[in-house]
């Protein structure tokens, strides 16, 4: 490792005298910024704890965080202290934090270093959303969040990263439509990655990109994302909304960024550093919302279909998880969209039941399996959107703001 400044966490369950020790031989082989005392008294003495710098050579703070904020000279956070005082879901903590302030790390058995966003050529609000896990609502508020733009005359384009995206960036106008999706399909490419939901549901055009791997901070082995960014600059937007895959956040320098939270995810360690970098917060679940490092919102969606549904309709509803509500009661309701095995069970189903439209999320095998069994049994095929909506304040104008304040 490169010599660099370090701020050093220590804890009072180590003896005095060996934290010096290791203090001195950090400074010098790479510089002390900051000494952290994390806590715990078991092997320390009150004089100890009154006069700290005497005992361990070095100023001493007793605020991590405010720490590792302040230490501007700082290219590393070394982790020296232990449990019982500092266990590993605190570690992880201090982790998030050091990597959100560019900072490199440290601690027995593992660096890690900070993610790196390229900066894009683009003048107009970078807006981005991303999630603390997969199947959270990235493309249901990244489509929301554009429809809103759309509406007010501006001219959005989504920049959606998938681990089905295309090899090279590749637009999908606001007008696809099914029929652009089969032939998608039988070319052999992946007919539901986010990126034409988006444009099939908001009706904006979308540029598709791909990445492989997911790093404990959300950065990706590798994407095509900056050159779709580039790609998506050049359709003359006013506005670019960059959409996360999973927990992996698009490798590019935002203005704002949204961050959805989601059921009973645990935000004890690494997740922390997505809501450090957000300035909007959505929840969906009924958590307390303290502890939340920027803006928050109690956040819930409503399936609903995106067209009409005839009347006297024998309905097969279908989606990744999520079952039926709203005004219509399905004949058949399948939440295997995603296990294929299982789908096609329910596919089977709907067909003995003689359903007419096959209501479906537009993800994993809506298109290859759904779609395809709907035209042999001459059913007509509509699209479910996830429409997301506030349970504590207003969704719409937060997200307007975000953007006028990009």
């Amino acid at each position: 490792m490169e010599p660099a400044a370090v701020v050093a966490l220590i804890d009072g369950e180590h003896h005095p005298s060996a934290v010096r020790d290791a203090l001195e031989r950090l400074d010098r082989e790479r510089g002390i910024a900051a000494v952290v005392f994390c806590g715990g008294e078991e092997k320390v003495r009150r004089e100890v704890l009154a006069d700290p710098e005497r005992h361990y050579g070095f100023p001493v703070q007793h605020d991590p965080e405010q720490a590792i904020r302040g230490a501007s000279a700082a290219r590393s956070v070394v982790d020296l202290a232990d449990e019982p005082v500092h266990p590993p879901h605190v570690k992880l903590r201090m982790a998030a934090l050091a990597l959100h302030l560019g900072l490199a790390y440290e601690t027995p058995g593992m660096r890690l270093t900070p993610p790196t966003y390229e900066r894009l050529d683009f003048d107009g609000p970078k807006l981005a959303v991303i999630a603390t896990g997969k199947r959270t609502g990235k493309t249901a508020v990244a489509g929301h969040w554009a429809s809103l733009l759309r509406d007010r005359g501006t001219r959005p384009v989504i920049v959606s990263m998938g681990r089905g995206g295309p090899a090279e960036p590749q637009v999908a106008d606001a007008g696809t439509t099914l029929a652009d999706l089969r032939a998608i399909s039988a070319d052999g490419r992946h007919a539901a990655s986010d990126y034409l939901e988006d444009a099939v549901i908001a009706g904006v055009p979308t540029v598709g990109c791909r990445r492989v791997g997911g790093g404990l901070v959300g950065e990706p082995f590798e994407s095509n994302v900056p050159e779709g960014a580039r790609l998506a600059v050049s359709l003359g937007p006013d506005s670019l909304i960059f959409e996360g895959s999973g927990s992996c956040i698009p490798p590019l320098e935002a203005d704002a960024t949204v961050c959805i939270v989601g059921r009973g995810e645990d935000l004890a360690g690494l997740a922390m550093y997505a809501l450090w970098r957000s300035r909007l917060a959505l929840v969906m679940d009924d958590r307390p919302l303290q502890g939340i490092p920027c803006r928050a919102l109690r956040c819930r969606l409503h399936i609903e279909p995106v067209e009409s549904i005839p009347p006297d309709a024998r309905v097969a509803f279908f989606t990744t998880g999520a079952p039926p509500t709203g005004a219509f009661d399905p004949q058949v309701a399948s939440t295997a969209l995603a296990r294929r095995g299982e789908l096609e069970h329910d596919l089977d189903r709907a067909a003995a039941a003689r359903c007419d439209v096959y209501l479906t999320e537009l993800k994993a095998a809506a298109i290859d399996t759904v779609a395809e069994r709907a035209e042999r049994e001459g059913a007509r095929v509509i699209f479910l959107r996830n429409r997301p909506a506030a349970l504590d304040g207003d969704l719409d104008a937060e997200l307007l703001d975000l953007h006028d304040h990009a």
